[in-house]
């Protein structure tokens, strides 16, 4: 070690000290309150002085009283807050029941969010708040507060907007951070003047980059403007769902990456006209600057802006090993400012990939090189290699998953993202002044973009490259353990290369093995239950690659990833046996990358906005949607589909979205089928009235399982397989425990998607049915 080396290493130590403690006490504060905080920085603060002063200089010592100093700091920052949270007129006001009048000011764009059993449109703001009324009395608060606004009137306000909503009522938060409240209102918000200009400017800037993006097909036209400035309103899900998959999330979202890129321009530039490094620095910060406006000073592009900004400035000033310490600064900073980001996912990603590209990517580099790699292959495989590595642990923590293909993904997508990101950030400054020129430089941004999203969606479809993994923090150090163990052990030469047989030995035999005989679906499927969460989504195989399906399950990216799995690429028909969310919502991700024939409806068209919601998809992917009714009869390749219910439509049931399911009986190869959507007692009762056929072999158990079921409905299909479609840990007491009992009397084989995850059944051979489980995949 040089002797610079070693003179830096206790600055080094103390500042990562502080960091770390800042950050660790500020996240466990959030969640035991402001008393717990006080206490927490009145001992670190004895903790610190007392081994400042009787320890010496030893290295332990240093990073005792950097990590003291932390906790005191994270702790004394998050405490003030705290009370603010819980006491404060805004917590106060939570208790009291009725509605409330509040002035705000918008923090982020309003993001619209679908709302439970298909209802209007939510609109998700997050908001500080300035003023609360309750009975009349008008207090003056400060803090946080979530909006979950229902009227439209939500859309296209800008950050730093005032606005006063008259009448909604407060919920308490769920969220471990500094939200005070949540607001559900109605009410259509009333500005209060105009945003300030800088965010006008800002929302002009990403208005034109999306109209010069809107004549560039979907996926691509769609990235472009989350790759630049993190607008992801036009991002198609399934897009954004193959990104998730390959760990290339952070494309979508600003990040250091965006802000790298730009800085690095603007100092490549500067260098070669020869600036010195004080210019390079000012015109560096105010690059920074700009785009911080134009991707709007949201907490998440402010984090990135520090950390960022300090570290390329540090590198400009000419003094590049200033780089750690100013990844520390930037994190103690940004605690003692937002004590809620140690609590946030993004935060602690964005640290941990900075660190492995400072810390890690130059020794990985070099190794690489010293053993004969070209130096521009070195970097490629280092930077992506060690920002996983630093991330993995943390990802699997948070997900209970480990990603194989987000190494190579985003090894292939480096080359693509920076002239996609230029290209984009050149697009949006034009549009306001020569549209033209805009669109055209979103025309040829859109080749790089294309290019991403075929490495995104081709690393999604890489069988098993997504693992499943302990999660939380048992998980997560486990493979910090593994990788930390493994990166010591390379450096001999014996376990290097014995690490290197055994991946050889995974690729060269496993992978095939999968690839050809992934085990899933079992050979000679008929029907599968898709593990959708508490929704419904159930496959009936029509022949090589097609099937009907019936429902769509409330998000897009499961069903997607279950009609994928079983090699689904054409539906000649879409039944959607009624139109509450957990039955529609991922409606997209049926039709999106399949030919659909026809979207099938019955006779019952609401709630409105469900409708409303499946002719938009039907339009946007062209395909037509058709109505069936009780008697109807329908055939799809192997599947002969009856339409049993409903008879005649219900109102002023317990639920009439639900009682006027679509009740279907499906005939597939040799196996009866079902499937009676939601339906309750009400519905059930009017199909036994008019004596449909009722027994099969499959019986897809009415509305999750429910306990609105009549016996003697379950006693009629008395079928030997009854597949419960139910998600998870849900707050509906699904299934109900005297459903279960009654099929298991009929002497049923009960299979949850909940226990098992997507659940098939078999037809053999010699006529019996067989079922199997694909089991839970984190």
């Amino acid at each position: 070690m040089s002797a610079g080396a070693v003179a830096r290493a206790p600055l080094d130590l103390r500042l990562a000290g502080v960091a770390l403690g800042a950050w660790a006490a500020a996240w466990w504060c959030l969640g035991n309150g402001p008393g717990a905080a006080a206490v927490v920085a009145g001992g670190a603060a004895v903790v610190a002085a007392v081994a400042a002063t009787g320890t010496g200089r030893s290295p332990v010592a240093l990073g005792l009283v950097g990590v003291a100093l932390g906790v005191g700091m994270g702790a004394a920052a998050a405490a003030p807050r705290l009370a603010e949270r819980d006491t404060g007129a805004l917590a106060r006001a939570v208790e009291r029941p009725g509605s409330v009048e509040l002035r705000l000011v918008v923090r982020d764009d309003p993001r619209p969010a679908a709302s439970r059993r298909g209802g209007a449109p939510l609109w998700v703001v997050a908001a500080s708040p300035e003023e609360v009324t309750v009975d009349g009395v008008r207090r003056a608060t400060s803090g946080r507060v979530l909006v979950l606004g229902e009227h439209p009137g939500w859309a296209g306000h800008l950050p730093g907007q005032h606005v006063t909503v008259d009448r909604g009522r407060l919920l308490a938060p769920q969220r471990r951070d500094l939200t005070a409240a949540v607001l559900r209102t109605p009410a259509r918000p009333r500005p209060l003047g105009t945003p300030p200009w800088l965010q006008r400017a800002a929302g002009s800037l990403r208005t034109g980059l999306q109209e010069a993006c809107a004549s560039l097909p979907g996926k691509p036209g769609g990235l472009l403007p989350g790759l630049v400035v993190g607008d992801t309103s036009k991002l198609d899900p399934g897009v954004d769902d193959a990104f998730q998959q390959t760990g290339m999330t952070h494309l979508t979202a600003v990040s250091g990456a965006n802000l790298a890129i730009l800085a690095g321009l603007v100092l490549a530039a500067l260098r070669g006209v020869r600036a010195g490094p004080g210019w390079s620095a000012v015109l560096a910060a105010l690059a920074i600057a700009g785009f911080v406006i134009l991707a709007r000073p949201s907490p998440s592009v402010v984090r990135a802006a520090a950390m960022c900004g300090l570290g390329l400035l540090a590198l400009a000033l000419g003094r590049p090993r200033a780089a750690v310490p100013a990844l520390c600064v930037s994190v103690v900073l940004l605690v003692l400012l937002d004590p809620a980001l140690a609590a946030a996912p993004g935060f602690a990603l964005s640290v941990a990939a900075t660190a492995g590209l400072l810390l890690v990517a130059p020794a990985w580099s070099e190794a690489l090189q010293r053993r004969g790699v070209p130096a521009l292959a070195a970097d490629a495989l280092a930077v992506p290699a060690a920002a996983q590595a630093a991330c993995a642990p943390l990802i699997a923590a948070f997900t209970g998953t480990v990603s194989l293909t987000a190494i190579p993904a985003n090894l292939l997508a480096a080359p693509a993202v920076a002239p996609a990101t230029v290209l984009g950030l050149l697009a949006a400054v034009t549009a306001p002044v020569v549209m033209p020129l805009a669109t055209a430089l979103a025309w040829l941004g859109q080749w790089p973009a294309w290019w991403l999203v075929e490495v995104a969606e081709r690393g999604a479809r890489v069988p098993d490259g997504l693992l499943p993994w302990p999660g939380g923090a048992a998980g997560g150090w486990l493979l910090a353990a593994l990788l930390v163990t493994a990166a010591f052990a390379a450096r001999w030469r014996l376990p290097r290369r014995l690490i290197a047989v055994v991946c050889a030995a995974v690729v060269v035999a496993v992978l095939p093995i999968r690839v050809a005989a992934p085990g899933w679906p079992p050979p000679g499927w008929v029907v599968v239950g898709c593990d959708v969460g508490q929704g419904d989504a159930v496959v009936l195989r029509a022949g090589t690659a097609s099937a009907v399906v019936v429902d769509a399950g409330p998000d897009p990216a499961p069903v997607d990833a279950c009609l994928r799995r079983l090699g689904v690429d054409h539906v000649p028909i879409l039944f959607l046996s009624h139109l509450h969310l957990d039955h529609i919502g991922g409606l997209d991700g049926v039709l999106r990358g399949r030919s659909v024939g026809a979207i099938a409806l019955g006779p019952f068209r609401e709630p409105p906005e469900g409708a409303a919601a499946v002719h938009r998809e039907a339009r946007r992917h062209g395909v037509r949607v058709v109505s069936v009714t009780a008697g109807g009869r329908l055939t799809a390749g192997a599947v002969g589909i009856r339409v049993l219910g409903p008879q005649r439509v219900l109102r002023g049931t317990r639920s009439d979205p639900n009682n006027n399911s679509l009740i279907l009986r499906a005939d597939v190869r040799s196996v009866s089928v079902l499937l009676p959507g939601d339906a309750e007692h009400d519905a059930e009762r009017t199909v036994l009235a008019a004596g449909e056929p009722l027994r099969v072999d499959v019986l897809k158990v009415p509305h999750h399982g429910s306990a609105w079921s009549d016996p003697a409905f379950l006693d009629a299909a008395h079928a030997r397989v009854a597949l419960v479609e139910v998600g998870a840990g849900n707050d509906y007491g699904h299934p109900a425990p005297a459903v279960l009992a009654h099929l298991a009397r009929q002497g049923a084989r009960v299979l949850r998607t909940d226990l098992g995850g997507d659940l098939a059944v078999v037809a053999l051979a010699d006529g019996t049915l067989s079922t199997t489980v694909r089991g839970r995949r984190g």
